[in-house]
């Protein structure tokens, strides 16, 4: 095995060349989460995986609850199934909320703070009522719970790592946000030591080959229910060593498809966000093109035989979608041809002709 594999392996693994799955619920499922605070560049992750769909079948899967948006690892909005909600948020949240404690003695938050705010919505929102995050902030500083300061957004943070809100659909471009045991009604119901070998097969079946640190990383546990997942799991799974360190991944059912030359990818794909180490796919010299200003924002990617090979911009006109493409390097004729392969696709995904400008 060597690093050229590693990225053939991801690529198939991540649903990127194997495109095997059918529906944005069962994408989800088999990655275990997709990284998702950029709503948009979320829903392209889900589409570049699912050949022929639109924006608007993303956002069927939405409305029909099969996905849901929500804060289950790290304290970052992904993407889960639905029924996989209740059992995550259970396993990872824990660590979560015991690390904010701090912060939110900061900012002066409490039990009796977050119980009356829960009250306040569980009243408010009953009968599948969804709400704007301004029509929350109103609704608590009406009732003399200040939002200012960033208690607003740790509050509905708190809410939701608790199973009282998740996301419901989007208004216009702004998220509202539902009752969590309304909106999810059918879960999983996993616990402990089954969780976290659960955790740990849908990461390395999904994100495969990674490190134990990667899906530690990834998943927010502490190392030692990160191994006890992996642990439980490893007869299910290969291994390999390179560069001193131990690659897990499933083993491989079917024949590989054959990579494309190229992909376009959105800034917080999991291809890019799924690894603490990312210098299998990304020189290190090219990360301030990545994160400019290292402000944890990250561009959408062109990733060129596995390795990430630019950038690229969309601008949205009235009937069509234009695309900047800005390489690392010089692009010979058939990365452009591929490149622009891709950028159609993303065109009808839009429903949106293309101009691709290098």
């Amino acid at each position: 095995m060597n690093i050229d594999d590693i990225t053939t392996r991801r690529l198939q693994n991540q649903l990127i060349s194997d495109t095997r799955l059918k529906t944005p619920a069962q994408v989800v499922s088999w990655l275990g989460a997709i990284q998702a605070q950029d709503y948009l560049g979320a829903k392209w992750s889900l589409g570049l995986r699912l050949p022929g769909f639109k924006e608007s079948d993303i956002d069927k899967a939405i409305a029909d609850k099969s996905i849901v948006r929500t804060w289950p690892m790290r304290g970052t909005l992904h993407f889960v199934a639905s029924e996989d909600a209740r059992w995550m948020l259970r396993l990872l949240t824990p660590r979560i909320i015991s690390g904010s404690a701090g912060r939110n003695r900061q900012l002066e938050l409490d039990d009796t703070v977050f119980n009356k705010s829960m009250d306040l919505l569980l009243k408010a929102m009953e009968g599948g009522k969804q709400l704007m995050r301004n029509e929350v902030y109103q609704l608590l500083e009406n009732n003399g719970i200040a939002t200012t300061g960033q208690r607003g957004i740790h509050i509905i943070n708190y809410l939701a790592q608790k199973q009282v809100l998740c996301h419901g659909m989007h208004n216009e471009k702004q998220p509202t946000y539902a009752l969590f045991d309304e909106w999810i009604a059918v879960s999983k119901d996993l616990e402990g030591k089954e969780a976290l070998a659960e955790l740990a097969l849908r990461y390395f079946k999904g994100h495969g080959p990674a490190t134990i640190k990667d899906f530690e990383w990834w998943s927010g546990l502490k190392l030692s229910d990160a191994r006890e997942g992996l642990n439980q799991v490893s007869s299910q799974l290969e291994s390999f060593d390179l560069g001193g360190k131990t690659y897990w991944f499933a083993a491989e059912t079917a024949e590989s498809p054959k990579p494309n030359l190229a992909y376009l990818l959105p800034g917080f794909d999991e291809y890019m966000l799924g690894y603490t180490d990312r210098s299998v796919i990304l020189n290190v010299a090219h990360s301030p093109k990545i994160v400019p200003g290292n402000n944890g924002m990250f561009m959408p990617t062109i990733v060129i035989n596995g390795k990430v090979g630019g950038t690229w911009k969309r601008v949205l006109k009235k009937d069509t979608v234009q695309i900047e493409i800005i390489p690392f390097g010089k692009l010979n004729l058939a990365k452009k041809k591929s490149i622009e392969t891709e950028a159609k696709k993303y065109g009808k995904y839009l429903s949106r002709n293309v101009t691709v400008i290098f």
